[in-house]
């Protein structure tokens, strides 16, 4: 019972798994993606500038692409230290409260990008099925309103997840399967119940990726049915074609997340 009890209180770190499969091509890999990075990193960066600098660019759709671009240079940034301590510098040790407070900015971000998403979607449908009420419905005022919105929900969502795990007994092999921490890879490894953090985990999954993606799919259900009532068929393709971007970034994001999150 004693060593029982030291094993618990001695976790104070984790191991990251980093690419095991690909052992041999560790520098190669870790070029490649250090140069994602950088390309992510220096895109955002300058789609930022050029906002801010272009007058005729400060309308509501790219205040939501400035707000979308930040959150994406927060998940750089919040991934990249543990990917080259990793990769680079083998060193895959990260300590107890390091990871928990990745693990926080990680989901943090993820929840934000999805009301990113579906805040440009109710952008797309205003414009294109309210047009005459754009600039009334979706002021400056309102928009900041609606990026404080998503910023609180995601970060009232996520909060309680690092004291839900933080309150277990680790006691198991705690390595981890990813070079960065999340959520769903912590869960494994305590000794002690997790029914409470896999059912939280669940209900903040379906409460905000589920609801955020049915009301996107309705939000586009309503766009395509206002542009086919559109005579002109190069007007049809003209404000549906504003939409293609937003589509795929949807489907980038949310295929991937639902289905991991769903299957842990």
């Amino acid at each position: 019972m004693g060593s029982f009890e030291t094993n618990i209180s001695s976790v104070t770190s984790f191991t990251l798994t980093g690419f095991p499969e690909m052992e041999g091509l560790e520098h190669w890999l870790a070029a490649l993606l250090l140069l994602l990075y950088a390309v992510s990193i220096l895109g955002n960066s300058l789609i930022l500038f050029v906002i801010k600098e272009e007058q005729s660019l400060h309308q509501p759709m790219y205040y939501f692409l400035s707000l979308l671009s930040v959150n994406d240079l927060g998940v750089s940034f919040s991934t990249l230290p543990t990917i080259l301590a990793t990769l680079c510098f083998h060193a895959p040790e990260t300590a107890f409260d390091a990871c928990l407070i990745q693990m926080f900015f990680i989901h943090f971000f993820s929840w934000t990008e999805s009301g990113i998403l579906l805040a440009m979607s109710f952008d797309r449908y205003v414009a294109i099925c309210n047009p005459l009420h754009y600039s009334t419905a979706l002021t400056d005022t309102r928009v900041a309103h609606m990026g404080i919105s998503i910023i609180i929900r995601s970060f009232c969502m996520v909060f309680p997840l690092p004291f839900l795990l933080k309150r277990l007994p680790f006691c198991k092999d705690n390595i981890l399967t990813h070079s960065y921490c999340l959520h769903p890879d912590l869960i494994r490894l305590p000794c002690g119940d997790t029914t409470t953090n896999s059912m939280y985990g669940l209900f903040i999954v379906v409460s905000a990726f589920g609801v955020d993606s049915v009301l996107i799919l309705l939000s586009y259900v309503l766009i395509l049915h206002s542009a086919l009532v559109i005579a002109s068929r190069e007007e049809r393709l003209k404000s549906l074609n504003t939409c293609v971007s937003h589509i795929c970034a949807v489907l980038i994001f949310y295929v991937p997340m639902v289905s991991v999150s769903m299957v842990h």
